[in-house]
């Protein structure tokens, strides 16, 4: 899909909302924030990506004659207002936190400043570029932390749900963590490392496996991989592949990147045989690379059991983030702006606190440990708070208000990481690449506590309110209350 289709990637209603804003004259600017409410797969952060997405939709959001004449077949909207959509262009100011960053619930990951009907078009487009791309950045982290330094390579595009999710799930992949994708438009467009080997289909259409390994050997003599497990990996797939090493070595033409790839049985069993078979051959250097419906969970254990792997193909359960499919990033109002150009605080009440929203003009502020440099706590307060951190500051949880945390002035540090993108309908922000991206996720991720970042039952952070905000949430909390009837 091109930048110029995304024009109408929206829900019907954000539409209607517009004609309904539209005709009713209203254009005052609000706040909307995205945010997310719990971590996906469990995890103890989030990374969240897709902001060069989001940017490239902005910047070419506009209504062709196509889209109006559409739209107007719809028989749904006046005339008057399709005239306005005609002439659309995003105004207003857009503030992210960079994408890499680890993040946690709760704090925007992006807000929009705009006239209501421009900050309400844009909802679904972001919710959904922001959603997929955080949902497998995190994904893929937990892969890559699994796999202990070994290389995570990603391989999931043939079972990607579309060519889109394919390659915006490789380049998130990447900035999560993984060496490469076998994905070859992703690295045409992201620059990004393509690997890959062969599959079984090229071993069965040679007349023996021994004539397949070689001829692959001698077309790819500087990156040779060999998939071992096409009939028989112990008995036939590795003594074979052992076979075509000695024979390039003993020929003065030894393999510079070689090794086999396992795609099926037990991986931790045969690798360990395999690694045996090759040291005793000669080859200690020749690598095992794994793939077969890996995931975290089983990467851990594989681990765990000793098995002789180096590096990873993950396809199906990364790219699909199969065991938890959905980021669940929400966009919600959270102030308009009045006669006096002031913005005035909105809430959103549930009885479910945890979907009670944070009212008002926001930023963030990560606080970390002057030491070590790990991260303590996120701090929401309002865009024009300020904090003196040679001062002692006490934070505290906003819903169980009785857990407080004193931080002697002096110890911490704070970093505002909510950061200006387009100002009055301009993109003032230059987006790194890709592998620059992936390196500073990989920085962000070393200032995670090790109990934050485990598999299983991981560590919280905290993200707190400033005692500003967290009154103001209160008394907006207070004067919408509503008794009930029992």
């Amino acid at each position: 899909m091109n930048r110029q289709e995304l024009t109408l990637l929206t829900d019907l209603y954000e539409l209607t909302m517009m004609q309904g804003y539209y005709a009713k004259g209203q254009h005052e600017k609000v706040i909307f924030d995205v945010f997310f409410r719990q971590n996906p797969c469990n995890n103890g952060y989030s990374v969240c990506a897709g902001l060069q997405q989001v940017i490239d939709y902005i910047k070419n959001l506009n209504f062709t004659y196509e889209d109006v004449d559409y739209l107007r077949g719809l028989g749904i909207f006046s005339e008057d207002f399709l005239q306005y959509l005609s002439g659309f262009h995003f105004s207003g100011d857009i503030y992210a936190i960079p994408e890499g960053t680890v993040v946690f619930p709760k704090e925007p990951l992006l807000k929009v400043v705009a006239p209501i009907m421009e900050a309400q078009l844009v909802e679904t487009a972001i919710l959904n570029i922001i959603n997929h791309q955080s949902l497998i950045a995190t994904k893929a982290s937990r892969v890559v932390f699994a796999a202990n330094g070994d290389g995570i390579m990603e391989f999931g595009l043939r079972r990607a749900q579309g060519p889109d999710a394919g390659l915006y799930g490789a380049r998130a992949a990447i900035i999560g963590g993984c060496v490469g994708t076998s994905n070859v438009l992703a690295g045409e467009l992201f620059d990004v490392p393509v690997m890959g080997t062969h599959a079984h289909s090229w071993i069965m259409s040679f007349s023996d496996e021994y004539t397949a390994f070689k001829t692959y050997a001698e077309m790819y003599p500087d990156n040779c991989t060999l998939l071992v497990d096409t009939y028989d990996t112990l008995k036939s797939g590795v003594p074979n592949a052992i076979r075509v090493f000695r024979e390039f070595r003993d020929a003065k033409k030894p393999l510079k990147k070689y090794g086999i790839r396992l795609d099926s049985g037990d991986l931790a069993y045969l690798s360990k045989e395999a690694r045996r078979m090759l040291d005793e051959a000669g080859f200690p250097d020749a690598s095992i690379c794994a793939s077969n419906d890996l995931d975290e969970y089983l990467l851990h254990d594989l681990k765990v059991q000793g098995a002789a792997i180096d590096s990873w193909g993950v396809g199906t359960n990364l790219i699909t983030s199969k065991d938890n499919p959905s980021f669940g990033g929400v966009y919600k109002l959270a102030a308009i702006q009045n006669e006096a150009g002031e913005f005035v605080p909105k809430i959103k009440i549930s009885e479910n606190t945890e979907k009670i929203t944070n009212p008002g003009n926001k930023t963030i502020f990560r606080i970390y440990d002057k030491t070590t440099g790990k991260v303590k706590a996120d701090l929401i307060c309002f865009a024009d708070e300020t904090f003196d951190t040679s001062e002692d500051l006490l934070l505290f949880d906003p819903i169980e208000t009785w857990k407080k945390t004193k931080l002697a002035g002096g110890s911490y540090i704070m970093r505002e990481i909510l950061v200006p993108i387009f100002k009055n309908g301009e993109c003032i922000y230059k987006s790194p690449s890709v592998k620059e991206i992936a390196d500073y996720c990989r920085q962000e991720k070393k200032t995670l506590w090790e109990e934050t970042k485990r598999l299983f039952y991981p560590h919280r952070v905290y993200v707190d309110l400033s005692p500003k905000l967290y009154e103001v949430k209160r008394k907006l909390l207070e004067k919408m209350s509503i008794e009930k009837e029992y």
